[in-house]
């Protein structure tokens, strides 16, 4: 396993580079190319997000740049949700991606509780 520094922004840039996969094999009809443009924005804002809380200057600041993560991350569930009820993409295909997402948002709740309980 990965340390601590590196562990988190090795594994937010292999989710967009997984959500940029994804966008890429969609079919080109404006309903798949809408919500994939809403996607890719989203998911590949994770990680970039998380560079700059992984730079912040303050306490205040990490807490916010961690709450964008979280922002996106939420929004980046809630348009995989979309496509799998759809069935723009089989739900099974999606289901890994989608328990990545959980994972991230589980793990981007605890930093910002823990941040936040530190005096």
């Amino acid at each position: 396993m990965q340390n601590a520094k590196t562990y988190l922004p090795d594994r937010t840039k292999l989710y967009a580079r997984r959500v940029i996969r994804l966008v890429s094999a969609l079919p080109k009809s404006t309903v798949e190319q809408v919500l994939g443009k809403q996607v890719l924005r989203s998911g590949t804002s994770v990680g970039a997000n998380y560079r700059e809380a992984s730079r912040a200057r303050s306490r205040a600041e990490f807490v916010a740049k961690m709450g964008d993560c979280l922002k996106e991350l939420s929004e980046s569930q809630y348009w995989l949700e979309l496509f799998s009820e759809e069935k723009v993409i089989p739900p099974e295909k999606l289901a890994p991606l989608l328990s990545e997402t959980r994972e991230l948002t589980a793990i981007f709740v605890s930093s910002i509780k823990t941040a936040r309980s530190r005096v």
